[in-house]
């Protein structure tokens, strides 16, 4: 604000005299930042700056992504939940408890904003790979909605981060004097009850801010999750980051690998998924969808290139034991049953083999050799969240594949230097997709999301990474240009929706425009501060 402002508004000696410009307060909370060694501090300090100044926030983690997004997301956030109870000073978002149940749409008339584009909601069952969180599970929506923010440029003031209280089964938040959400067990609430509680929450959501208003499903448990996607995706703007969103991820990180590959071809790979979960399922079945086109075969005859693994071993017809889960009897193909991991890659002999099973090291020394035994590039994607959950390090996969493998991680990671080579390591975070993805079916006013609309997420997304990136090791696009990335996959997934009729929208003549039209928040163009 300039000195003439200043004495305008009476506040001369109400701040300090320096008039500053947002680049040098960004300079400043980045040294703050440097200077605190604690990650959750470093959480603690961001959340304040949002409370504080929320340009200044999105300013800093827009300019910096690569600093920033480590903070305010994975996997920082995951600590943060873990202690979110111990850290409420400050309401945040909108908790809607299953005591509620009947009256959900008198909770939900509490918000104070009458227009909401973005809601992302969470019952706090499966937080990253930490499990049952309850209530403490509202800093994932706080988190993502900030990326939706940053990087799709949806107005601060026009999204909307749930908790639905469903109870815990944590048996330490439980006994917690400072837990903030019901205490009750989750498991005392019957499916009847829980199916009821979250179709009153959809139905009223819909009903305040309208029938294309973005909801996206986060961290519900697995089967949840897949009933919860299979019932709503047809009757509302909605989708689910932990399946399809990671899915989309990694399908453009395996397409990105192709171009490297003995064949490019994503139809001729085998692929092994560790860790059959909501996750890997979902990430199978987009990938099988995209080899179905890729090869012009079935969806089944796609399936039969992709392999799945869970806690008892890999996934066969006929396993001995307790029957499959209804999701994985798609991956349950002819062949011996075999429970060691080592052995599996030894006998599907994978060209791509992905982690989502949240087991630390999984991905050992002689797995890593094994793989690039077999192949002259082997594809490791490590994906497991937060860091400590991480099936193996950026350096475990370069040292053990003699630094060949193309490799991909869930959180970041830093470089590697081997045999005298820095090698960049790729984080397949969602954050490159699901701010597309939402942005455009914001700008179509998509009546639903289709699994066409995430496939060409995937394709936008990898035709972004160039042979300079693969070359460094990179499967993604530079963050820096998150923004150019979100405008790129907003507009292909609008495009899908007109093509496919799903938008309730005329079509309009120029869609990149359109999209970067829904673009409106930009704090970056503001140079002068406030005060």
């Amino acid at each position: 604000m300039s000195v003439p402002d200043r004495e305008d508004r009476r506040l001369v000696g109400l701040v300090a005299p320096a008039v500053q410009s947002r680049a040098l307060q960004v300079q400043r909370c980045l040294r703050y930042l440097d200077a605190i060694d604690d990650r959750l501090q470093r959480f603690a300090f961001m959340q304040r700056l949002h409370s504080s100044d929320v340009d200044l926030f999105y300013m800093l983690l827009m300019t910096h992504p690569d600093t920033i997004l480590p903070i305010v997301y994975t996997p920082a956030v995951g600590l943060a939940c873990q202690q979110w109870s111990h850290m409420y000073f400050e309401p945040q978002g909108l908790y809607v408890p299953i005591s509620a149940r009947g009256a959900v749409r008198k909770v939900v008339d509490n918000w104070p904003g009458d227009e909401v584009d973005v809601v992302v909601f969470t019952d706090g069952g499966r937080i990253l790979g930490l499990g049952d969180l309850g209530a403490n599970g509202m800093g994932i929506p706080i988190g993502k909605l900030a990326l939706y923010v940053a990087f799709a440029g949806i107005s601060p003031r026009r999204v909307l981060p749930v908790c639905l209280d469903v109870g815990t089964d944590n048996e330490q938040l439980l006994n917690d004097d400072l837990y903030i959400g019901l205490k009750q067990r989750r498991s005392a609430t019957s499916f009847e009850e829980y199916d009821a509680f979250v179709g009153e929450f959809m139905d009223a959501m819909a009903d305040r801010f309208g029938r294309t208003t973005l909801m996206q499903f986060e961290d519900f448990g697995t089967q949840t999750a897949l009933y919860l996607l299979g019932k709503y995706r047809s009757r509302f703007t909605t989708f689910n980051d932990d399946v399809q969103g990671t899915a989309v991820m990694t399908l453009a990180g395996v397409m990105s690998s192709l171009p490297l590959l003995a064949s490019p071809h994503l139809h001729e790979q085998r692929i092994v998924f560790f860790g059959a979960g909501s996750a890997g399922i979902g990430i199978a079945d987009m990938i099988s969808k995209a080899i179905s086109v890729s090869g012009g075969i079935s969806f089944e005859e796609a399936r039969r290139r992709v392999w799945a693994v869970d806690s008892r071993g890999l996934i066969v017809a006929n396993r001995p034991g307790r029957p499959l889960e209804p999701y994985k009897q798609g991956y349950a193909h002819e062949h011996e049953h075999i429970k060691d991991l080592l052995d599996i890659v030894n006998a599907i002999r994978p060209s791509i083999l992905i982690g989502v099973s949240s087991q630390a090291g999984a991905f050992n020394e002689q797995i890593l050799a094994a793989m690039a035994m077999i192949n002259k590039r082997p594809v490791v994607f490590a994906l497991s969240n937060p860091t400590s959950q991480s099936e193996c390090t950026a350096e475990m996969a370069i040292v053990h594949t003699e630094g060949r493998a193309l490799f991909a991680s869930g959180s970041p990671f830093p470089p590697v230097t081997y045999r005298g080579k820095e090698f960049d390591t790729s984080q397949a975070n969602n954050v490159y997709v699901f701010p597309g993805i939402g942005l455009g079916a914001l700008a179509s006013q998509a009546l639903q999301i289709s699994d066409d609309m995430m496939v060409v997420a995937a394709k936008a997304l990898s035709s972004l990474v160039t042979d300079a990136d693969r070359e460094r090791g990179n499967l993604f696009p530079p963050m820096d240009g998150l923004r150019r990335v979100s405008a790129r996959i907003g507009t292909a997934v609008a495009e899908a929706a007109f093509r496919s009729g799903l938008a309730s929208i005329p079509r309009p003549d120029d869609v990149s425009l359109a999209v970067r039209r829904t673009m409106v928040y930009d704090p970056t163009q503001c140079l002068v501060s406030k005060m």
